[in-house]
């Protein structure tokens, strides 16, 4: 039986170097595709991210921040990139205490997703937590939030005006309705 994960394998012929960034890098490949022509695909390296979906007395944690690509400030569960060679669980405690001020003693994971797959390999991992306990935060040097905390009506209500609009708060919503429906996730 063939490997799933090789059906219509692009294979690298050559990789270039494009930009090495604090955060990202990107590289150019050219490809041979399955039926042996070949393609150019430019692709983002990340090195992978947490994101918490924290309940706190039956509500939502949250922080609007401001996000320079989309030049508008937008409402996310908390969240951050991995270190290099840092435990994914390790950097959801992190994150969530760095941006919130709130601890937990233990993180259940969500699940794992990419966010763009067609030219990042960026990996987001959601974890739940709840039995949170409140203290300050201390966010990076060039972070500027503001924590506060959503029902589930109101978080769905800032989806439809779209001050909630990032994938991985809107899974964390849909997680936390199905979880408040089914008791799973």
């Amino acid at each position: 039986m063939s490997d799933p994960n090789k059906k219509f394998e692009e294979v690298t012929i050559q990789s270039k170097h494009i930009f090495q960034g604090n955060i990202i890098s990107l590289q150019v490949d050219d490809v041979r595709l399955p039926n042996g022509e070949t393609a150019t695909r430019e692709i983002v390296k990340h090195p992978g991210a947490v994101a918490v979906l924290a309940i706190h007395e039956g509500k939502m944690v949250v922080v609007e921040q401001y996000r320079k690509p989309l030049e508008k400030s937008q409402v996310e569960i908390p969240a951050g990139k991995l270190d290099p060679g840092e435990n994914p669980l390790e950097a959801a405690h992190r994150e969530l205490q760095e941006e919130t001020g709130f601890t937990c003693s233990s993180i259940k994971l969500i699940s794992s997703f990419y966010t763009s797959p067609g030219f990042a390999d960026e990996l987001i991992h959601l974890y739940y937590a709840d039995a949170l306990t409140s203290g300050p935060n201390r966010p990076d040097d060039d972070e500027f939030l503001e924590c506060e905390s959503l029902t589930l009506a109101e978080a769905r209500q800032m989806m439809v005006e779209g001050r909630i609009s990032d994938a991985k708060t809107i899974m964390a919503i849909y997680a936390w309705q199905l979880h408040q429906l089914t008791g799973q996730f």
